[in-house]
Formats: structure tokens, C-alpha cells, sequence
């Protein structure tokens, strides 16, 4: 008897936890795509509908309680290749994303310094977009789907002239390269020279929109640049590219040991 006792305190709680994991897991499923902005907007009605019954507003219950009828069928019509993509790709995630150690991030950044540096002694252009915290899934779904790991090989032919996919960007997200032939918005800055080509644009253009690292190889000039916060750092030496990644994009220990004390209550 004890324990169905608590049980009945325990169950309501476990079942908050759980359908908190699961909303937040497809909002973050969703982030980026049109589809969550749909999703936003579903999420305002269900609280309108909460409101206005809360309130007694029988008129607008009988409206929002029809409108969620039809819309269900409407929106399976009209997000059916997203839906059948969804589902596709949901076996493929992690249910918590998982960081890589600083070792692999290193491994990785001898990969991309390595493609960027052979591009760019060939002149030819390359453009490399590094995930952060903001996601680029919008900017993925412009291009060519591709799920591979990081390799100064595969980078090369990615921006091989003769290679259908050269145009664009390509996007990473930790040791795997998500896609390639994307397109990045263009920056409008006003203090932008109009001699600047498009990849310099593009790649400056994502940076003011998301917290994304780029790392740019010229056709032109071949020379190489990250851009960063909306800002160009231009590369003198293979030693610094390193250090500028290593320093945006490895957290160091001490940071991750200080924000995991801070969440602690």
C-alpha cells in the first residue's frame, strides 16, 4: 500500500518529465526549418484555446475547436515530404547531443587547415561553415544532404571545379560534414566594398545571422579568412588558422567545469 501511495504522487511528476524531454526534443528537432515556425504558431492557438476556455468564450472554443479538426488533416497534406524526412532522420539523432573531447575537435581541425591550405595553393575557392550553438538547418535544406566525416580529402572534391557540388558552402556539425552546394545569405553591409566577391559576402552574411565559424579560401587571391561574429580575420600563417579555431571552437575544461557548478542549485 506504501508504495502505490507514492506512486500517485511520483507518477504525476514522471509524466511532466517526460512530455518535457519529448516537446523539447521535437521543438529542437524542428528548429530552423519552416516547419517550426508553423509549429510556434500552433503552440499560440493552444493557448488561445486554453484561455478562451478558461474564460467561457463559447463561440471562440467552437471555432478553435473546428479550426484544430481541419488543420490537423491540412498540415499532414502539406508537410508530407518534411513529415516522411522527419521521421526518416529521427532513428539517425542522439537523444542529447553529445560533445566531442578536445582531442577529436583537434583532429578535426588539422582536417579542415589541411583542405583549406591545399584549396587555397591551387586557388581554388572553398567555403566552410562550422555549427555552433545557433542551428543551420534552413541553410542545410538549401543543399546537397551528404552525412559524411570530416576529411581534408573529401573537402577537396567537394570543391573540385568538376565536381557538381563546388558551388556553396559546405556545413559541419562536429566530425560530420551535414551538407554541401548550401547557400548562405550575403551580407548587406554598407562598408563592404562592391569589388568583393560572393563568397566573401556569403561568408560574412552567415556570420552576422548565426554564431557559425567560416573559414574561406579565395578563388581570386587564395587567400584564407574566418569569419566570425560578422567580423574577416585574415590568415598570415597555418599556425594561426589553428589557434583561431582552437579558440573558437574548443571550450576549455575550466569553462565547461564552471558552467555545470553554475546550473547546480
Amino acid at each position: 500500500m506504501t508504495f502505490f501511495l507514492w506512486w500517485n504522487y511520483i507518477k504525476p511528476a514522471l509524466e511532466i518529465c517526460i512530455l518535457w524531454i519529448v516537446f523539447y526534443r521535437i521543438l529542437v528537432f524542428f528548429e530552423g526549418t519552416r516547419a517550426f515556425q508553423v509549429l510556434r504558431g500552433i503552440i499560440y492557438l493552444l493557448i488561445a484555446f486554453l484561455v478562451s476556455q478558461f474564460l467561457g468564450f463559447d463561440i471562440l472554443n467552437w471555432l478553435l475547436t473546428n479550426f484544430f479538426a481541419i488543420s490537423i488533416i491540412a498540415l499532414m497534406i502539406i508537410f508530407q515530404p518534411e513529415l516522411r524526412q522527419g521521421l526518416a532522420r529521427l532513428g539517425q539523432q542522439h537523444l542529447f547531443n553529445i560533445a566531442l573531447e578536445e582531442s577529436e575537435m583537434i583532429a578535426i581541425i588539422e582536417e579542415l587547415t589541411s583542405a583549406v591550405y591545399k584549396l587555397s595553393r591551387q586557388k581554388i575557392g572553398g567555403l566552410m561553415a562550422i555549427e555552433r550553438e545557433t542551428k543551420l538547418r534552413a541553410y542545410i535544406e538549401s543543399g546537397i544532404q551528404i552525412d559524411a566525416k570530416v576529411s581534408s580529402e573529401l573537402i577537396q572534391s567537394i570543391f573540385n571545379p568538376l565536381s557538381p557540388m563546388h558551388d556553396g558552402g559546405i556545413i559541419i556539425h562536429g566530425d560530420r560534414i551535414l551538407a554541401a552546394a548550401c547557400l548562405f545569405p550575403l551580407s548587406d553591409n554598407p562598408n563592404f566594398s562592391k569589388s568583393v566577391g560572393t563568397r566573401h559576402r556569403a561568408s560574412l552574411g552567415i556570420t552576422e545571422q548565426t554564431d557559425a565559424v567560416v573559414i574561406m579560401a579565395s578563388e581570386e587571391t587564395g587567400e584564407i579568412s574566418v569569419a566570425h561574429d560578422g567580423k574577416f580575420i585574415h590568415i598570415t600563417d597555418r599556425e594561426k588558422l589553428v589557434h583561431i579555431l582552437k579558440n573558437l571552437l574548443i571550450i576549455p575544461k575550466k569553462k565547461k567545469n564552471n558552467s555545470n557548478t553554475k546550473t547546480q542549485p
